[in-house]
């Protein structure tokens, strides 16, 4: 059973920081793609960085690119999100994910989901 959990969310004013970590287990991640989505209330569940586990091909949404940054820990199969400069429309639930295969894809590509994690960015 593949598990992905979340944590490292809050409360933080525009301009600050935040890493969110994904605990993953269950499974073997070398070929998988590992992502992170966030979904603001009323809004659609969007993208917001990736990578391939396997080579660590990383991509990012124009709209963070710069400011977020994908990682990993091999030894302890933890995804990150490092966030700089956030400002208040980062205010989501952020959500990692994973699947199985070689292209990045959108959400509804995603077989594994975390609880999710609460941001937000005062002004």
């Amino acid at each position: 059973q593949v598990q992905l959990v979340e944590s490292g969310g809050g409360l933080v004013q525009a301009g600050g920081s935040l890493r969110l970590s994904c605990a993953a287990s269950g499974g073997t991640f070398s070929s998988y793609v590992m992502g992170w989505f966030r979904q603001a209330p009323g809004k659609e569940r969007e993208f917001v960085a990736a990578f391939t586990w396997s080579g660590f091909s990383t991509y990012y949404a124009d709209s963070v690119r710069g400011r977020f940054t994908i990682s990993r820990d091999n030894a302890k199969n933890t995804v990150y999100l490092q966030m700089n400069s956030l400002k208040p429309e980062d205010t989501a639930v952020y959500y990692c994910a994973g699947r199985l295969g070689k292209r990045i894809g959108g959400a509804y590509d995603y077989d594994y989901w975390g609880q999710g994690t609460q941001v937000t960015v005062s002004s």
